[in-house]
């Protein structure tokens, strides 16, 4: 079975997002294992605020929501878009049963990119098996938590830390669902 991977950019309060939305405090200097990461995976995970962002950043980009980033399957998971670009895989019904059944097929990880609400739902239902998060050396005080309350603790190991000399660091758990 393929992986579920959330992988997103953190401050160090927890912020994946400024209270505006803004995310420009952002490190994008340096690869930070972005490279390595994007070889282990084919698809993509996303919500419908995040695919709206990620579609308005391709436009100024090339096409390219983040430069250098393959060309991945993309599952996006909305209940109020009614179509989404060519290619992409709209989801509409039932989330977690069509997450459940994409991970069963073959490929390569897939990579749970953005959307709070998303990833929350995921988790709960036990369909995330690792967390990658760059954690950026800031202070934000405000803005969209990551971490919302959960109706009990979830178990990590550490599979992997690495320091950047920018103060950045990236940090790999598996999330033991019990």
């Amino acid at each position: 079975m393929r992986k579920l991977i959330l992988g997103l950019a953190i401050t160090l309060d927890g912020y994946i997002e400024g209270p505006n939305g803004e995310y420009d405090w952002c490190f994008t200097d340096q690869d930070y294992g972005l490279n390595s990461f994007f070889e282990r995976i084919d698809a993509i995970f996303i919500g419908r605020n995040s695919y709206e962002m990620a579609q308005q950043h391709g436009g100024i980009n090339i096409g390219e929501a983040i430069p250098g980033m393959p060309a991945l399957k993309e599952y996006v998971f909305s209940k109020t878009l009614t179509a989404v670009k060519e290619g992409a895989v709209l989801i509409l019904g039932d989330s977690i049963a069509e997450a459940r059944r994409i991970k069963n097929q073959p490929g390569k990880d897939i990579w749970l990119f953005g959307g709070a609400l998303l990833y929350n739902s995921l988790m709960k239902e036990g369909l995330v098996d690792e967390l990658w998060l760059s954690v950026h050396p800031i202070l934000l005080g405000d803005g969209k938590l990551l971490f919302r309350e959960q109706e009990s603790g979830i178990r990590l190991r550490l599979l992997e830390s690495k320091t950047y000399e920018t103060g950045l660091i990236s940090i790999r758990y598996s999330v033991e669902n019990d």
